[in-house]
């Protein structure tokens, strides 16, 4: 068995008016949160999120403004969740990007992964999603955007 690498990425899709994108997880519906994923052997950063972006949702994000928000969270991982590591490893570090969209698009959701998607104003959605990482992100949109010169 391959085991997950403790290394992932969340990217915060959004739009330049706050808009975010969510998905509801496959293996726990109701659970909502922004595109996630593990980085694979060899990858860099960047590449872990350009490849889940496309995996998740099909959008490419090469088209887009793909930003490394040098940001790291580390936590514990669910127990749930566990079995997809190593044996002992208990605690993940993710690194955060958002991804700048013109307006909410359509995606193409990896059914094995993804229920639903919704587009929520930034407050609704940093409210839904089940990951205190992710809200705390989403949070942090109105001063990213104010820092590019953008207004909400």
């Amino acid at each position: 068995m391959a085991y997950k690498i403790p290394i992932s990425v969340m990217v915060v899709v959004h739009t330049p008016a706050l808009e975010v994108l969510l998905l509801e997880r496959a293996d726990r519906p109701g659970f909502w949160q922004s595109v996630t994923g593990s980085q694979d052997e060899g990858e860099a950063l960047r590449e872990t999120a350009a490849r889940e972006l496309r995996e998740e949702t099909g959008l490419d994000a090469a088209r887009f403004e793909l930003t490394d928000w040098r940001r790291q969270n580390r936590y514990e991982i669910y127990r749930r969740w566990r079995s997809r590591y190593a044996p002992g490893v208990t605690h993940n570090t993710e690194h955060v990007f958002g991804l700048q969209v013109p307006d909410p698009l359509g995606v193409r959701l990896a059914p094995a992964e993804h229920l639903r998607y919704e587009w929520l104003p930034w407050r609704d959605a940093a409210e839904k999603v089940f990951s205190w990482s992710n809200a705390e992100a989403i949070r942090e949109l109105p001063e990213r955007a104010a820092q590019r010169g953008q207004k909400p």
